[in-house]
This record gives C-alpha cells, sequence and structure tokens, in this order.
C-alpha cells in the first residue's frame, strides 16, 4: 500500500475532492483519519466528516503543514492566493498534486515552494470511479511519490501518464472536458426520443443504454470506430439516412472545433502574468 502511514491534504473540498476521498477509502488505500480537508465552508466540512470520518479544517495552512501529499482541488482562478497563503508551509519531502485545469507546472512549484510536482486532469466519471484523469510530474518527483500520485489518482479510475506537460491542455480539452459534449450528445437524442413519442422516461433509458452497451462494444471489440459503424449502416437504410444528415451537418468539423476552442482556453488559462 503505497499510502500506507501517509498523510493525504486536500484544499479545496468541492466534487472531484470527494470523490477521491470516496475512492481512496472505498479502495483501502488509506486510513480515514490519515485524510485532512481544507475548506473556508464549515458546512461542507461537516459534511465530509459525518460521511468519511476523515479531519477537517478551515485553514489551509494546517493541511499543507501535515500533508504528505497536498492535493489542490481549488478552481484555477483561486490558485494564486491559495499558493501565497501555503508559501513556506508545505510539509518537507511532500508531493504537491494540482487538479486546476490550465495551471502550469512552474506556476504551482513557485507559488507553494515546492519543486515536487504533479499536474493532473481528471473528469466527471472519476466521481463513480470511471474516470481518466492525465497526469504528468516534474523530474524532482521521486518513484515513490510517483506511487503516491497514482494511488491518489487512481481512484478516480484509469490513469495516462505523459512525459511532456505540453499533453495537459489537449487532455483538458479532450478528456477533461469531453464529458461535456458527451451529456450534449445524450440530451439531443433524448430530445428526438420524446419528439418522435417516447415518454421522456423511456427515452432517456433507450440512450442511457445505447451509449453505454456502444462503448462498452467499442472497448471489448478493438475495432477501429469506422470499422463499427459501417456495421450497423446498412446500404439505404435508417443508419444511412440519419449519418448523411449529420454529415451533411459537418458534425466532425464542429467536434473537432469545439474541442479546440477547449484547447485554446486551457492554454490562456495558464498564461502566466510574465509569459
Amino acid at each position: 500500500m503505497p499510502l500506507m502511514n501517509k498523510t493525504v491534504a486536500f484544499i479545496g473540498a468541492g466534487v472531484m475532492c470527494e470523490a477521491m476521498i470516496r475512492g481512496l477509502l472505498k479502495n483501502r488505500l488509506i486510513e480515514p483519519d490519515r485524510i485532512i480537508a481544507a475548506d473556508p465552508h464549515e458546512q461542507r466540512g461537516a459534511d465530509l466528516v459525518e460521511r468519511y470520518g476523515l479531519r477537517f479544517t478551515t485553514n489551509n495552512v494546517e493541511a499543507a503543514e501535515q500533508g504528505d501529499v497536498l492535493v489542490l482541488s481549488v478552481k484555477p482562478q483561486v490558485m494564486n492566493s491559495v499558493l501565497s497563503g501555503i508559501l513556506g508551509h508545505v510539509k518537507h519531502g511532500a508531493l504537491v498534486l494540482s487538479i486546476a485545469a490550465g495551471v502550469k507546472i512552474k506556476r504551482i512549484a513557485k507559488g507553494c515552494g515546492n519543486p515536487s510536482v504533479v499536474r493532473a486532469m481528471p473528469n466527471t466519471p472519476g466521481q463513480i470511479g470511471e474516470g481518466i484523469t492525465v497526469w504528468v510530474a516534474t523530474p524532482e518527483v521521486s518513484a515513490e511519490q510517483r506511487h503516491w500520485a497514482e494511488a491518489v489518482l487512481g481512484a478516480l479510475g484509469e490513469t495516462l501518464y505523459v512525459d511532456d506537460e505540453k499533453f495537459m491542455d489537449m487532455a483538458t480539452a479532450l478528456n477533461g472536458s469531453g464529458p461535456s459534449y458527451v451529456f450534449l450528445l445524450m440530451e439531443a437524442m433524448i430530445d428526438a426520443g420524446v419528439h418522435m413519442g417516447f415518454s421522456r422516461q423511456d427515452s432517456q433509458k433507450l440512450v442511457h443504454q445505447t451509449m453505454l452497451g456502444s462503448v462498452r462494444y467499442a472497448i471489448e471489440s478493438g475495432m477501429h470506430p469506422a470499422e463499427l459503424r459501417n456495421q450497423v449502416t446498412s446500404p439505404g437504410g435508417t443508419s444511412a439516412a440519419a449519418l448523411y444528415h449529420l454529415e451533411k451537418g459537418r458534425i466532425r468539423t464542429v467536434i473537432s472545433r469545439a474541442i479546440w476552442a477547449a484547447y485554446e482556453r486551457s492554454v490562456e488559462l495558464g498564461k502566466d502574468e510574465d509569459d
């Protein structure tokens, strides 16, 4: 157990923080009293304590001083103030792990005075342990600390390590924001079902299982998506008619441009004052 006798401290006790805590405890990777959550909202802390039996504080410094793994699970817009508040207080030998979109490693390391930094990009399905997190580490992160990072991030689902920080903005656009694209498609399909005459409940059930089954089939078959699409597209059939209109509407171009826009926004968020 890589986290045995280690303390994991979270600054920012939002949804993804809770997902990591839940996954760590579910997988029995750490004891509840080895988890500290710091957040300005006391009621949020009380809820987490009641649910998981962890320790809670409203003082970020207290969390920073005790965490062998310090997870920065805050919004990018408040990262500067969080870092300035814990500068000089991060525990010696700690690993700092950030899941803030667009915030560069250089900014994190300088801001908290610790060179051992992991930058990660999880996604929403991590809340049920079905996400995928892309992560990168500085050269100062030891082999042991990498195991710590894998354990914490693995609580959210699958992980993918990359060796260059440039991939993080790409990951933000593809897997980080990716669920929103899927949910929009899901919403459109459900609305179409209702328009045809299904109840919303039945339409939702059909769409959910169709998407879930399609993804599982794609994974298990190992086939290219184009091959899978051809399997269900008979000449002159219903799928062919639908796909004709999707292609006519330039769905591939629209999706590609949307993901590129997310990528550019991630890059913009990561710009430091001295860039």
